[in-house]
């Protein structure tokens, strides 16, 4: 999606404070207060920067200066925001996708899904030199199937089966859903117990063709079933964006750069276009 940058990093600066609340103005890596680095990160993540090209647009953009209210003399050296990635914990980066998530219309009803993010962007000798042999990261979303936003995520390295995934995070958000809509490759009954156990309609295909899966499944198409595939369409759109591989090295920072990804396609449609 091409948005206009400036008002981008105006929304990041927004609910990053907004996400962090008392948090926001503690000093940081660097003496920096926190949400400053936050919002660094979305801004280099967003248009795809190097650390060493992120301080490098801001030296030569005073616009974009004026938003984290720095000089252009007192600009923080790329190891400094290298360092913060890994200061940074978890719950930051889900706070800021729950916050953005929030400033779309919620109606309940989501649709879960697993993609695949590439991790093999990193050179063949590094992979082998840290012992890793895992190429792809599984990615377990919720997504309202009215506004596209991405409410929660699950990240796996080691491929854990869709029905684990889906009442972990199912559990997480069940105050928020009324319904989850999601293929069968989350369908057993322990699952289908549990998530029925938290007052949430599960709508999930029955495998086989017998008349006891006939008639389930053709009682949920008459549901919001049918609206699952805006799942898909969230992936697609955040792959053609931001790309479908991640490009940290360490598999903790993978799982903050994917958590981010997906907050930033929840900010970017609230943005102005090109």
């Amino acid at each position: 999606m091409e948005i206009d940058i400036l008002d981008f990093v105006e929304q990041c600066r927004r609910l990053v404070k907004q996400a962090l609340g008392k948090h926001a103005g503690e000093p940081a890596s660097g003496a920096f207060a926190r949400w400053v680095h936050v919002v660094l990160h979305c801004f280099r993540v967003e248009e795809e920067h190097s650390y060493r090209e992120t301080p490098n647009r801001l030296e030569y953009m005073a616009e974009l200066r004026e938003i984290f209210d720095l000089d252009q003399d007192e600009l923080p050296d790329y190891t400094t925001i290298y360092k913060s990635f890994d200061r940074l914990k978890m719950w930051v980066w889900r706070a800021l996708l729950r916050v953005s998530a929030q400033q779309h219309p919620q109606s309940g009803h989501v649709a879960l899904d697993s993609t695949f993010f590439d991790r093999r962007i990193s050179s063949s000798y590094y992979r082998q030199r840290s012992g890793n042999s895992v190429q792809t990261l599984k990615v377990t979303t919720l997504t309202d199937v009215e506004s596209l936003a991405v409410l929660d995520v699950h990240i796996s390295a080691r491929w854990q089966h869709d029905t684990k995934t889906g009442p972990q995070v199912g559990r997480r958000n069940a105050d928020d859903l009324l319904s989850v809509a999601a293929d069968n490759g989350f369908q057993d009954w322990n699952t289908e117990y549990e998530i029925a156990a938290l007052d949430i309609d599960y709508l999930v295909h029955y495998r086989g063709s017998s008349l006891n899966a006939t008639a389930n499944n053709t009682l949920i198409r008459s549901k919001v079933y049918s609206q699952r595939w805006m799942a898909e369409t969230s992936y697609s759109t955040i792959k053609r964006s931001l790309g479908d591989a991640v490009r940290a090295l360490g598999w903790y920072r993978q799982f903050r750069e994917i958590v981010l990804m997906f907050a930033i396609s929840n900010i970017e449609p609230l943005c102005e276009p090109l």
